[in-house]
């Protein structure tokens, strides 16, 4: 049985809630293996809608194991908060797992990235400010909160002291804040000790036992691959590592135990957060992708910068994942466009450039190059075959493939659970 990675294709918010959901009958477990509550999925299921930011989405799948895996950073009273409102709306919560090397977001983390981030002024990269990035940067300096410490309290405070003995100097003397009292963040995360405890496991292990056992897991990827730290838009990207490679890295898993990458896209572009973006658009069209898709960020609620599908980025992310699937979500919105563009290369410095340019500058200033294909009025949210589909949605999704470096598996038509059109199996 398979290990399957799920990741975003392009800058996020593409609807790997709703890849996850699909597949997530047939699966065992369900990992988060980066990241943390600065993204969110949205799952809908009847007439219920469940906005996750930190928790596997399929936690919402009865029977599945979900796992907060090591690579993720983690807000323990975010984690709570979501936990007692999924638990108040009837799903069972108690099978999750978190693993005891996952870093811990501390209050000191959410201060620092607020303040920084004012600090950069037109520089600012677009943070969420919910302390991501410092806790990362904690992680990399061998400064961080892990979650086994908070079970040890003579380690927790040592800890917490070595880490705010250079924070608070930063904060006091440059950025004109308080210093941060050892005692108030040592207290505030032993208050989450005793609830937490069990959750904790040593999930690389169990991950491992469970392919042994030959059952299903799948990985969940937060953010998206050009976002990713090392192989997206950098600087204006996320601190962890949100592709395909993460999941090993994430979640303790060796990459030879992957047999699937599936890459959600949407029919067309969006981001949040400052950064290049070469088919953003400025005018009514990009206004009708925010309303029509309602682009709106699951966990900041700021809208979305919306473009037409870009190939190049989607070319640049299933080399980098070795993506094996696509699944194109959002299909419906494009529903009532007479002509539809889709960006098939840039011109930069007077020059054809088909694939992502590697020098950050050159792809700020890429102009794209457009394709125009003949757009569709009828309504498709009903379809739940390819056929059912347009004769002009189903070439506009056939270019796209050909595009795009990796078959399109499945096709999402509408925001339903069920209203997705399945092209091919995505575990076989």
């Amino acid at each position: 049985m398979p290990a399957v990675v799920i990741i975003g294709a392009q800058w996020g918010d593409e609807g790997k809630g709703k890849a996850t959901d699909l597949l997530a009958g047939r699966i065992d477990y369900v990992v988060k293996f980066n990241g943390g509550n600065n993204a969110g999925h949205t799952v809908v299921i009847g007439d219920e809608k469940y906005a996750l930011h930190l928790l596997p989405s399929g936690i919402l799948t009865e029977g599945v194991t979900p796992v907060i895996a090591n690579g993720v950073v983690v807000d323990i009273d975010v984690l709570f908060g979501e936990l007692d409102a999924l638990s108040a709306r009837g799903v069972d919560v108690s099978k999750l797992l978190i693993s005891a090397n996952a870093h811990v977001i501390t209050s000191y983390h959410r201060t620092l990235d607020k303040v920084t981030e004012r600090f950069l002024g037109k520089r600012q990269i677009g943070t969420t400010g919910r302390g991501i990035g410092p806790a990362y940067a904690d992680k990399i300096n061998r400064v961080g909160i892990r979650v086994q410490d908070l079970f040890d309290e003579n380690i927790l405070r040592q800890k917490v002291e070595g880490s705010l003995n250079s924070k608070n100097h930063l904060l006091v003397k440059v950025y004109n804040r308080r210093a941060i009292l050892v005692d108030e963040v040592v207290d505030e995360l032993l208050s989450y000790a005793d609830r937490l405890r069990p959750m904790v496991a040593d999930t690389a292990l169990v991950l491992h036992q469970a392919l042994e056992r030959g059952e299903t897991v799948l990985f969940e990827g937060g953010q998206a691959t050009m976002l990713d730290v090392d192989h997206g838009t950098y600087p204006f990207v996320t601190s962890s590592s949100s592709t395909a490679g993460g999941a090993a890295t994430g979640s303790g898993i060796g990459p030879t135990r992957i047999d699937r990458v599936i890459g959600i896209v949407k029919a067309y572009t969006t981001r949040v957060g400052a950064g290049p973006f070469p088919t953003e658009l400025f005018d009514e069209s990009g206004e009708f992708l925010r309303t029509t898709g309602f682009e709106f960020g699951t966990t900041t609620g700021r809208p979305r910068r919306c473009g037409w599908y870009d190939a190049p980025v989607a070319r640049y992310t299933a080399r980098v994942n070795g993506v094996t699937d696509f699944v194109m979500t959002k299909l419906d919105v494009l529903t009532g466009l007479e002509s539809i563009p889709v960006c098939v290369a840039y011109e930069v410095d007077g020059q054809r450039v088909d694939e992502v340019p590697v020098s950050q500058s050159d792809f700020h200033h890429a102009v794209p190059i457009y394709e125009n294909f003949a757009g569709w009025s009828e309504d498709i949210t009903g379809a739940r075959s390819f056929d059912d589909l347009p004769k002009n949605a189903q070439d506009y999704v056939l270019a796209i493939e050909a595009m795009s470096g990796a078959r399109i598996s499945a096709i999402g038509v509408g925001p339903a659970r069920d209203a997705i059109v399945v092209r091919h199996d995505l575990l076989g």
